[in-house]
């Protein structure tokens, strides 16, 4: 008897990196539910990929920032699916103006003050969340496949989640959070048979900027190629390790980052009465 084949739950899959992996895992004859805002990608994969009688694609319009939209769709995931090895939040959008400028606030009313935009903390960081959150909920109810695992998670940080980038201030608050996430939660979550990791590229052609801004990238030699990111992926499926950050350069490959040191020996005491403190929160 054949076995069951693998499965993957992928947030804007439709294009750039999420459309990579969709490929790639493809081509491992995964089958794959991919959520995005936009599902054209999905479409032209759906129609390469389906036959009469197998569907290895399948797709719905999501709004990633929205646990109703999430829910739905990984409740229709799990009915075509049934097991789901493999979820990926990948969908993101990029750097937004937040608050008016000075050169703006000079014509606006004496005592306004403007709503804050965040809505790249709302697709890149609670998105997120919301697809980490029924990853982990759906993967505990599920009982380990032959390699000892219940489930993966692989999200996309940046390079901006290890870095600071002053004029990127909400994408990179977005993505430290990301990698603070993976550091901390990843540590928890191999005792049930779950891993979390994340991949951070340097600067990568999607969607998220211009045609102009990749071509200058690219004449400096500094476009990192899509191999090492699904290398990342690969090694992230295949270990056990979990709350990893992995970084992919322009030169190909990946290293996986530690986190800073500890200042001294009282600063590595005091984080260990707090993560006793906060325990029971997750046990």
């Amino acid at each position: 008897m054949s076995s069951s084949p693998k499965t993957a739950f992928i947030t804007g899959g439709s294009s750039g990196i999420g459309f990579a992996l969709s490929t790639h895992l493809l081509a491992k004859d995964y089958h794959i539910f991919i959520a995005d805002l936009e599902t054209s990608g999905a479409q032209t994969l759906a129609s390469q990929h389906n036959t009469p009688t197998t569907t290895k694609i399948h797709y719905a319009k999501t709004d990633v920032s929205s646990w109703s939209s999430q829910l739905s769709a990984f409740q229709a995931a799990l009915k075509v699916l049934g097991r789901i090895d493999f979820v990926a939040p990948i969908a993101g959008v990029g750097e937004r103006k937040w608050i008016p400028n000075a050169k703006e606030m000079q014509e606006m009313g004496e005592g306004e003050f403007r709503e804050p935009n965040l809505t790249v903390v709302d697709v890149d960081l609670k998105g997120l969340m919301y697809t980490v959150g029924l990853a982990i909920q759906q993967f505990r109810r599920q009982e380990e496949d032959a390699n000892g695992s219940r489930g993966k998670i692989g999200c996309v940080a940046s390079i901006c989640g290890l870095y600071a980038v002053p004029t990127l201030p909400i994408y990179t608050a977005a993505k430290h959070g990301v990698i603070g996430l993976v550091r901390t939660y990843g540590k928890l979550l191999p005792d049930e048979a779950i891993t979390m990791n994340a991949v951070c590229p340097n600067i990568v052609r999607t969607g998220i900027s211009t045609s102009a801004f990749y071509e200058k990238v690219e004449r400096e030699g500094l476009l990192v190629n899509m191999k090492g990111l699904l290398d990342a992926f690969d090694d992230m499926l295949d270990s056990k390790a979990s709350g990893d950050a992995y970084e992919c350069g322009p030169k190909g490959g990946f290293v996986k980052r530690d986190g800073p040191e500890y200042l001294d020996q009282e600063t590595e005491r005091s984080c260990e009465l707090v993560l006793e403190r906060a325990s029971p929160l997750h046990y």
